[in-house]
């Protein structure tokens, strides 16, 4: 059964579609099947790695119009990446799914049919608290948090992890944190003591893994490609190298400890 993990912060430009797409690609690449859901509006993750945004994708299937491997795309230039593409329709869908007797349940419903032909399952979310995060929180096994090395790192982070625990007290009890993971970094004080001050106060939950800011990772996107096809050479491509080696092998430990 694949592990569904969904990549969640309420704020904006935290680099957490560009987590999302260069994690799934280096575990793709590393031999895992993967699927990238991009339950955005925005449809970054979508475009991102070379897909035309205006395929029916996650909102026909949040509403029942289309079922998951029909919309599903597969990756040309990563193997065993595929992607549930997302596009402006999915604006609606809060308003739509609050007014759904099981408007909490939706994207459980496409998601767990898919479970056995995945490894991991990736939910790109929106930089909102609505329904449809939400619906990715109560779908997901765990939430893998980026968290940008900035001022206003922690600001919101709090509201966060109250939704979170939110769901897993009424809508999903199995939710758990995959981690934190420090995004965007630059070498100064600010970047160093932010990062301290999340390794504090998560302790072990913050991945070791820290991604500097890098000039590939803003160009990959453009070209629709993963960082580590764009330039594997560049220091940011190197970090999501070692973040998906530390995500294999902390789920590794987890599955050894269960």
């Amino acid at each position: 059964m694949g592990k569904i993990v969904a990549l969640a912060n309420q704020k904006g430009g935290v680099g957490k579609t560009t987590t999302a797409i260069n994690l799934a690609a280096n575990l793709a690449i590393m031999g895992k099947k993967i699927l990238l859901v991009d339950a955005d509006p925005q449809a970054n993750a979508t475009s991102g790695l070379g897909f035309d945004i205006k395929n029916e994708g996650i909102y026909e299937c949040i509403i029942g119009k289309r079922n998951a491997d029909e919309v599903i795309l597969k990756s040309e230039d990563v193997k065993k990446l595929h992607v549930l593409p997302s596009s402006i329709n999915l604006v609606g869908a809060d308003a739509e799914l609050a007014t759904l007797q099981d408007g909490h349940f939706r994207l459980k419903k496409v998601l767990d049919p898919l479970r056995e032909a995945y490894d991991y399952i990736f939910i790109d979310c929106s930089p909102s608290l609505g329904y449809t995060t939400v619906n990715a929180l109560v779908a997901a096994d765990s939430v893998l948090i980026p968290v940008q090395c900035g001022y206003f790192a922690l600001e919101g982070l709090g509201k966060l992890l109250n939704t979170i625990k939110m769901v897993k007290s009424k809508l999903n009890t199995a939710l758990d944190i995959e981690g934190f993971v420090m995004t965007m970094y630059s070498r100064s004080r600010l970047a160093n003591q932010v990062t301290f001050e999340v390794k504090e106060h998560f302790k072990h939950l913050t991945y070791e893994t820290i991604i500097v800011r890098s000039v590939r990772l803003d160009e990959a996107p453009s070209h629709g490609l993963p960082v580590i096809l764009h330039d594997a050479a560049s220091s940011g491509s190197k970090c999501y190298v070692e973040l998906a080696k530390e995500f294999l092998k902390r789920n590794r430990k987890k599955k050894n400890e269960q």
